[in-house]
This record gives C-alpha cells, structure tokens and sequence, in this order.
C-alpha cells in the first residue's frame, strides 16, 4: 500500500525536461573552446567602471577593452547588462591613438553603416539596446594583436528606500528562455543564442570599479552586499569606493552598494535646469506616514512561482524559503493560491483557500518538491492565476517569484496593465544577475513594488519589507497640482500608492519663470494629507545637466513598457525622434562609430560571440541539458478532501512514520544547528551585511562542544571601526566556562573588515542552539 502511494504522488508530480525539437528554438549553449589557435574566442579583456555620484545621480562611464591575440581579423560580439533605469547618451572607440565619437542613428540606419564599414576593412562600434536592460556591441575587423577601447556613458537616478540609498550596476545577463524558433526569429532576438562558461568558472575578462561620492550630507555608512570594497573618506560628505583585489573576476554577479545619510530627514525637493531651448524639473517628495493597520482589509495571495531549470538550486530554494516566510504570517481569515510554473503550470486549488495550518502544511509540502526544470512560459501561468476565481471582498495581491529570463516582457507588461482593476502585483526577482527590466516593469505595469533577492541571507529582510509594504500604504489616492508652475510632458501622468519611505519622483518640463506651487494630495491613515512645495525658492542649476537625458529616459520606459503589442508608426516615430533628439540609445535608436581607414584590405573576419560568465548561484540546468522526453497527462484537479495525496498527508499513519523517521534520523546524525534569533544593531544601514557575516561565520562555533547546549545564547559584540571584534559578552549563565570561552574566541576572530563604518559599532544578538 505505501508502495502505491508513493508511487501515485511521484506519478502525479511536474516533471520539466527541456525537450529536442527538430525546429531548434532560440537557445543559449555552452562554450566549448575551438582547437584552432589563430582565432581569439575571448577577445573582451577587461570591464573598467567609473561611477560618479553627486546628489541623487550617477553618472557611469564603461570602458570595454578588447584585444585580438589570435592571427586573424575579428569581430566581436558582446551582449551585456545595464540599468534599467540607464540614459545612454554617449559612446566612442579608441583605436590606438585614434579616438572616434559615435553618432546616435536609426537602428536599421546604423546597422547598413557598420556592416559597410565590416565589409571594407574599416574598424567600427556598433551599440544596440536589445531590451531596456540588456545592449549589444559589435566591434568590426579587430586586427591580430589590436588593443580597442570603447567607452559608453550613461547617467541614473540613485533609488532611495528606508533612507538608504542604493546604486546598482548590473555585470552579466543571465540566459534567455524562448520559444520561437530560430530560423523564424528576427536579428533583434539573436542575441538570446549566446555562449555561456560552464557554471562556476571564473569570467575570461577582469573587472573593476570605482565610485565617488558626493551626498551633499554628511555620508554616515557604506556598504556593498554584493562584493568586497574598500572606502576612503575624503571629508564627511565625499567618499571613493574601490573593488577590492579579491574582485577581479566578480563579473559574475551585480554589484550593489549602499550608503545612508546622516539624520533621520530623507532630502527632498526641486531640481531644475535650463539649457536656453527647454526647461526641466524633477521633483521629489517624502511621503507621509503609514496608514493604521485595523483599516487594512482581508486579503487574498496568489503566488506564481517560476520552476523552470535556470531556478534550479539556490534561486529556486531561495523561493522555497521566501513563500514559506510569507506563508507562515498570515492570517487565518487571508486566502492563498500557488501558481508553479516551468513549460506548462499546475495550481494548488482552483479557487484559493485559507490560510489555515493544514493548507499551509500542505503548501509547504507542494514547495517542498519542486526541483527545477525545464522552460520558462510566463505568460500562460500568469494568465492562469489572472482568471481565477476571486472574492471581490477581499484585497487581492498577486506575488511573481523569478529570475526573469524571459523574452516576453512586452506581453507580460500589457497583461498587467489590462487587470490592473483586479489585483496588485508584487515581483521578486531572484538570483545574482536577475532580469531586472521585466521584475522592474511589473512593478511599474502593476504601479507596485520590487523586490531583489542575490543571496539566501537576503530572503528574509525582502519577506520583511514585503509584508511591511502591503500591509501598510503610507498615501493613496494621490493627484499632484501644479498652480501657477507651467508644466508639460511629465510623467507620471498618474501616480500609485505610495509604501514606505519611498519618495514620489515626478519627472517634466516647464515653460517660462520657475514660479507658483506644487500641490500633493492624497489620502492616509489620518484623513487628507497634503502638502506644499515652493517653486521660487529654487535655482535652475547647471549641476542638474543630466535632467533632459533622464526625463527623456523615463519618457521611453513608459513608452515602451506600456505600448500596444501591435507596434504602430506614431510610438515607433516617437521613440525615435527622443532617441535622436536628447542622443539616447533606445530600441529604434543605435550608436554608430566607424574609422575612415581601411585595416583590413582582404576584408575577411570570423565572427566570436564573447562567452559569458553563469551568474553566480545558476546552474547549468539554466541552459539545459540532454534529457529523456518525459510525457505529462494533467489530471482533472481535486479538492483538499477529495485529493489522495492530501489525504495520505493528513493521515495519522503518516504523521506517526513521518515523526520515528525524524527522531530516528535526529539521533543518528545529531548535527548541531545554530540560527540567529534576533539583532539589534547600533548602525541600522548595516544591519543586513552584518547578518550576512554573521551566518557565514556561525559555523565556526559549531565544534565548541555545544552537543548538551541546546537553547538560547545572548551575546552582545562590540566592533572597532577597522572591523575587527574589540569585546565579546555571553549573557548565559547554564553554559560551561570553557564553551563560553570557546565561543568567545571564535566570535573575536570574525572578520567584518568589508563595513568602514566610521564609528565602534554595538551588535546585540541571540542565537539559538538545536539539533
């Protein structure tokens, strides 16, 4: 009997396999190095990144070094992230001590010029944007032992949450799921057919980066989750960042760096530019505080959890952790609903159930399973979740869990924007280099929040701030006035609720004098909040130079995300005209720099696609592997009390199995766990990197004899501004001396040299011992 039930719920489980077809679809591949020495396979030599940071934004320059040390001409091909936010407003190559500034053209237009240029030997730079977030470059005829320098800048807006700031540089696009075949798929979409290293080898380029700061305040942390940094202090509000040695081959995943300014008031206001043909404003406001909680109603969760292969390992455990977290806060009136995902879907109920201890169990147990698998089909699953049954009382919330390596963003964003009456859409994006354009865009299509995930660690503080964002709107119902301020062309045109301490960021142009009053009304826990903003009281500033590039950016994103499928002229000449007008790359708009010499007189050249690092963390099941064709019936679904499998789970004999299996293998392994309970950090900014280093550094107190130590331990740290551990106390009075000592010793040689905080730091903790 327990043979056939085994039997029947491994049978009814999702199996994902990445199927052959003899219509190959686009696909990434592995990189196999050729046996031919004359060809360079890996000319890209090095990522350099300057980032300078005045205020609220950066300006970034990338300088791409290739090299040529086979014997024959090349051209090389490199697809590589950036923001989504980015403003890519200016490009050049270097060729020896030649240096060519490129021209921004129409895509097909730049296209002919670099081709023409490849065919006549002539060096050249061609710069695509392939999505928002991901460009391609193409150096023609790079001649043996040729050094190419192309140099692209881009400016940002610095995001503020929490009053932290966070500056983000994306380093490797993570490979593409697709199903459109590639001998049907246009040139725009082959970038998706791009060579990867095997996972866990180190990037055949080195990387490294640089950032300065200018806050304007006093800058009183910096931190970078992602990577080892050191800092320099100038003075109290300037600050340079460099990768530390280690670093040299982090390509692999984002770097992200966050620094706090001194005070308890986030910076607010007006900035305004002038450059003699337009006038731009941006403006930026503090929202109020959160609404109360009992005016909070019921909700409904419908979680779409991507399983396909490229969440396979950490990303897809990562998920597991997130949802369980989720899933085990809420109340028992809230309803919930679990969407898996890969090449079709399987949905846990047809109509979604409450959030009691058993359907919670029993969800926990569906998570528990899934491996990962298999393709990425986004759109079915989330038109699945869209037309599920639902309760008009409640407040439903829909909860997207991916990497995002997709090439639908454009479908996924207008299926959004057409339900946005029936629910809010909330997207984690999970993994080191997560597709950030389409996480990002569901958000803004869903006018909700985003959440990025890079590390285990990370889950619990997005599961956090998740649950504090829906369960708290600081300002709804918001409309912006503009009395006596001539204002044009910005965006948004309508603005969604605010969360947090997120400001409202309003991007536009304005005619004549900067005069009058701004206007911000809307809606929170105390009634009507509104609240003022004087416009004479600012200067038009030189300094703010970068607004048009970043108003005419942000006008593109709308256009692009939320534009019809079917593709008309008018958008098309829109994007275009703001392309070539403010210098942008854009999806219609490329950059285009070619030499006048003739290099290459035979005009012959292999074609290398540069390989790309697997972000740290991904699998090669993310590209796929040989498989056997798997054949999957869906079965009618059933409910909780007619489901077998529901059933047997519930079952008294299984519980009782489930339990001697545990003590059984409790007593032969007897393994000491160790979790942290609680903190409570003097310096909040670093809160998350210190819990970082701490989980890393738990092990090392695991062989301190702690088998007959079971329970808490309070300790608190103190933390000297160079990083290393000053004190150590354990308040714990049942433990022996020599544990505690023990663990005192370990604890002293915990390394958190990566902080710089500038003062001592105090860290209370309380850990847990178990088996």
């Amino acid at each position: 009997m327990k043979d056939l039930i085994l039997f029947f719920i491994f049978s009814s489980m999702l199996v994902f396999c990445q199927e052959n077809f003899e219509d190959k679809t686009l696909s990434p591949y592995f990189f196999v190095k050729s046996d031919d020495p004359e060809i360079d396979q890996v000319p890209l030599k090095s990522t350099k990144v300057s980032v300078k940071i005045a205020g609220i934004i950066a300006d970034v320059t990338v300088k791409q070094v290739y090299k040529n040390e086979g014997k024959k001409a090349i051209e090389a091909i490199y697809v590589f992230p950036a923001s989504t936010r980015a403003a890519v407003y200016r490009l050049k190559m270097k060729i020896g001590e030649r240096t060519i500034v490129a021209k921004i053209k129409e895509r097909e237009e730049a296209r002919i010029i670099y081709e023409l240029a490849r065919k006549e030997g002539r060096t050249a730079s061609l710069l695509e944007q392939q999505r928002p977030n991901v460009f391609q470059m193409n150096v023609a005829n790079i001649m043996p032992q040729d050094i190419i320098e192309v140099e692209l800048r881009y400016t940002e807006i610095i995001t503020l949450e929490e009053k932290i700031y966070e500056f983000v540089f994306p380093t490797v696009v993570g490979p593409r799921y697709s199903n459109v075949s590639e001998k049907n798929a246009p040139p725009s979409e082959k970038w998706i057919k791009s060579p990867y290293f095997f996972e866990k080898e180190k990037p055949s380029y080195t990387f490294n980066l640089n950032l300065t700061i200018s806050a304007g305040l006093p800058i009183y942390a910096v931190s970078s989750p992602s990577h080892k940094i050191n800092v320099n202090f100038k003075n109290l509000e300037m600050a340079d960042i460099n990768l530390d040695e280690s670093e040299k081959y982090g390509g692999n995943r984002d770097f992200i760096l966050r620094y706090k300014l001194s005070g308890e008031k986030i910076k607010e206001g007006l900035l305004l530019y002038e450059n003699g043909k337009e006038n731009f404003f941006l403006l930026m406001v503090q929202p109020p505080e959160r609404i109360k909680e009992k005016e909070i109603p019921e909700r409904e969760y419908i979680f779409i959890v991507d399983v396909s292969g490229s969440m396979y390992g950490y990303p897809l455990e990562i998920s597991k952790k997130t949802i369980k977290e989720i899933l085990m806060d809420l109340k028992p009136s809230d309803k919930f609903n679990i969407l898996l995902f890969a090449g079709s879907s399987y949905v846990l109920s047809e109509k979604s159930i409450n959030a009691t201890e058993e359907n919670i169990k029993r969800a926990i147990y569906l998570i528990d399973e899934q491996r990962g698998g298999g393709g990425t089909e986004i759109l079915p699953a989330l038109k699945r979740a869209l037309s599920l049954p639902k309760d008009e009382n409640l407040s439903t919330t829909i909860v997207i869990l991916t990497d995002g390596y997709v090439t639908v963003e454009r479908e996924v964003f207008q299926i959004i924007r057409e339900n946005l009456n029936k629910a809010n859409l909330f997207a984690f994006g999970i993994g080191t280099s997560v597709n950030r354009f389409i996480i990002e865009g569901m958000a803004r299509a869903g006018m909700a929040e985003s959440f990025i995930v890079t590390k285990p660690e990370e889950a619990n503080e997005a599961v956090e701030k998740f649950k504090k964002v829906v369960s708290f709107p600081a300002l709804t119902d918001i409309k912006v006035e503009f009395n006596g301020f001539d204002v044009y062309d910005f965006e948004p045109i309508s603005v969604p609720d605010l969360f947090l301490e997120k400001p409202l960021c309003i991007f536009g142009k304005y005619r004549g004098k900067p005069e009058g009053i701004i206007e911000i009304k809307g809606i929170n826990g105390n009634g009507i909040f509104k609240k003022n903003i004087n416009v004479y009281e600012e200067e038009p500033s030189k300094a703010n130079s970068a607004l048009p590039f970043l108003w005419a950016r942000h006008k593109i994103a709308s256009l692009s995300d939320y534009e019809s499928l079917e593709r008309n002229e008018k958008n098309k000449s829109e994007i275009i005209e703001l392309g070539l007008k403010y210098n942008l790359l854009t999806q219609y708009t490329s950059f285009i720099a070619e030499d006048s010499l003739v290099r290459n007189k035979e005009g012959i050249s292999e074609t290398v696609n540069q390989p790309l690092p697997l972000p740290e963390g991904v699998s090669n099941y993310a590209i796929g592997d040989k498989c056997k064709k798997i054949q999957y019936t869906p079965q009618p679904l059933l409910s909780l009390s007619e489901s077998p499998v529901a059933n047997f789970l519930q079952s008294e004999h299984f519980k009782e199995e489930k339990k001697e299996k545990e003590i059984t293998s409790t007593k032969e392994t007897q393994k000491i766990q160790i979790k942290i309970l609680s903190m409570n950090v003097s310096d909040k900014i670093l809160e998350k990197d210190i819990k970082n280093i701490i989980n890393k550094s738990l092990k090392s107190i695991e062989n301190c004899n702690l088998k007959d130590s079971y329970g808490k331990i309070n300790i608190k740290i103190v933390i000297e501004k160079e990083g290393k551990v000053k004190e150590v106390i354990i308040f714990n009075n049942q433990m022996k001396k020599e544990i505690n000592n023990c663990i005192i010793d370990r604890i002293k040689k915990w390394d958190f040299h990566t902080l710089k905080n500038l003062n001592l730091l105090e860290i209370d903790l309380t850990l847990e011992i178990y088996v």
